[in-house]
């Protein structure tokens, strides 16, 4: 049985990744490898709140490619937040690139999208009206038909 879903992300230079997670949203370090050989992080993980991720230098042998390389990535982050507008401004701040500003959804939160350095994008998302999955649809269904 599977216990827990965490992203492991790859980028071109993941110590200053590990640097800019730290600086823009608050990320914790818990440990890192470094390749003997040639210095690259061999593997990194982070805490952001309760949850981990972790990180590498390229490692094309093992496929192991950034977005950069590959031209993007069609993965999107989610992280859920009670300060949205605040952790999108210091996430601007440190360099990530604002691709939708914080905005109100009808599906009840309100949500950002932003590109970090690295080429993840990475969505944050809090909660300002709880609603049901069926209110959800009605009101998507109502935008989309206007």
């Amino acid at each position: 049985m599977f216990k827990a879903l965490v992203p492991y992300l790859v980028a071109k230079d993941a110590e200053h990744a590990i640097g800019f997670y730290c600086k823009a949203f608050g990320a914790v370090e818990v440990f890192r490898m470094v390749d003997p050989g040639d210095g690259r992080v061999g593997h990194a993980e982070l805490m952001l709140g309760d949850n981990r991720f972790m990180l590498s230098d390229e490692y094309p042998d093992f496929g192991a490619a950034s977005p950069a390389t590959i031209g993007g990535s069609p993965v999107t982050l989610h992280l859920s937040t009670d300060t949205i507008d605040a952790d999108v401004e210091r996430a601007v701040a440190a360099g990530a690139l604002l691709l939708r500003a914080p905005k109100d959804q009808s599906f009840g939160e309100r949500s950002a999208t932003l590109q970090d350095p690295f080429g993840h994008r990475w969505m944050f998302s809090q909660t300002i009206e709880d609603i049901t999955p069926e209110e959800m649809q009605a009101r998507w269904d109502e935008e989309t038909s206007a």
